[in-house]
C-alpha cells in the first residue's frame, strides 16, 4: 500500500474539497479497519475534516470471464463495464451507463436506475477476502449492508446486450443538470420524489455561495464554480428541515457526507 494526495476539488464529481492524503490498497495488502473506503467520489461531499480515507488501487480494476461467470474488480469504472458487456454481448449491465463511478460504489449503495439495480444481476461479492452470496446480504432501495470492504463481485453471464435499453436509459439524463454535482442528493421517499418535495417548499434554484439546488432538477445540488462544503451542507440541512416541517417527510441523504 502507499499514500496518494487527492485534490477533491478536482477529483470529486461535485468539485468540492481540498487536497487530502488517501491510502491506496494493493492486491496483497491486508485491508485496514480504521479508514473509510471511497471510490470514484461521484456521490461524495468531503468536509474540511474528513475521516482517514482509503481507496482500492488499479489492481482491483479488472474483468475476467470463467465458468459462465463474470468477475469484476470493485475499482472498475462503470463505463468500462458497459463497454465490455456491449463488446461481448452480455446482458444486464445496460443501466450502468447512467451511473458514473466504480463498481464498488454501486455495490455499497445498491445503485440503480428506475427498476434496474446492481443487486438484481449480482451473484456474489468478495467482502473482506471472503465470498458472500447475494441472498445473504441485506439490501434494499439504495442500500446494502456489506459489513466489510468489497473488492470484487461475480455475475452470471447472460447473453443479449440490449442496445435499445441502453439508449432509453441514456435519454433519462436529459433532465439532469450539466453543472458539477454528486448526483441525487436525497433518496426518493416511498411514493414520492425528493425533487418534487424540494420544489414544493420553494427551494428549487436556491443558491448559497456557489452551491445551488439546481433549477433543472431540484434534487441535484450543483456547484456553480467555487462551491464550499459549508454552503452545500447548509442547503442540504435546510431542505431536510423545511420538508419535515411543511410536508412531514423525513428525507435521507443519498449523497455521502464525510
Amino acid at each position: 500500500m502507499y499514500t496518494k494526495t487527492i485534490d477533491f476539488s478536482k477529483y470529486s464529481s461535485i468539485k468540492v474539497g481540498q487536497p487530502t492524503e488517501v491510502l491506496m490498497i494493493e492486491k496483497a495488502d491486508a485491508l485496514p479497519t480504521d479508514r473509510y473506503l471511497i471510490g470514484g467520489a461521484n456521490n461524495l461531499l468531503i468536509s474540511p475534516t474528513p475521516p482517514p480515507l482509503m481507496m482500492l488501487s488499479k489492481d482491483f480494476a479488472f474483468i475476467e470471464e470463467k465458468d459462465g461467470y463474470l468477475t469484476i474488480g470493485a475499482a472498475m469504472p462503470t463505463g468500462r463495464i458497459v463497454s465490455y458487456a456491449k463488446k461481448h454481448n452480455i446482458a444486464g449491465f445496460e443501466f450502468c451507463s447512467k451511473l458514473p463511478g466504480t463498481l464498488g460504489g454501486m455495490l455499497a449503495m445498491n445503485a440503480g436506475v428506475k427498476s434496474y439495480e446492481i443487486f438484481n444481476i449480482l451473484h456474489a461479492i468478495k467482502i473482506d477476502d471472503k465470498w458472500t452470496q447475494v441472498e445473504d446480504i441485506e439490501h434494499g432501495y439504495r442500500f446494502a449492508n456489506l459489513n466489510g470492504i468489497a473488492t470484487e463481485a461475480k455475475f452470471k453471464i447472460v447473453k443479449g446486450f440490449d442496445a435499445q435499453l441502453l439508449d432509453d436509459l441514456l435519454n433519462l439524463r436529459s433532465n439532469q443538470p450539466h453543472d458539477p454535482s454528486a448526483g441525487s442528493a436525497f433518496k426518493n421517499p416511498e411514493g414520492d420524489y425528493a425533487g418534487r418535495l424540494i420544489e414544493e417548499v420553494g427551494l428549487k434554484g436556491l443558491r448559497k455561495g456557489d452551491m445551488q439546488w439546481s433549477d433543472v432538477h431540484a434534487n441535484f445540488l450543483v456547484n456553480l464554480g467555487n462551491g464550499r462544503f459549508e454552503d452545500a451542507k447548509y442547503l442540504i440541512d435546510l431542505a431536510k428541515e423545511k420538508i419535515l416541517e411543511e410536508c412531514g417527510v423525513v428525507l435521507l441523504e443519498e449523497i455521502k457526507i464525510l
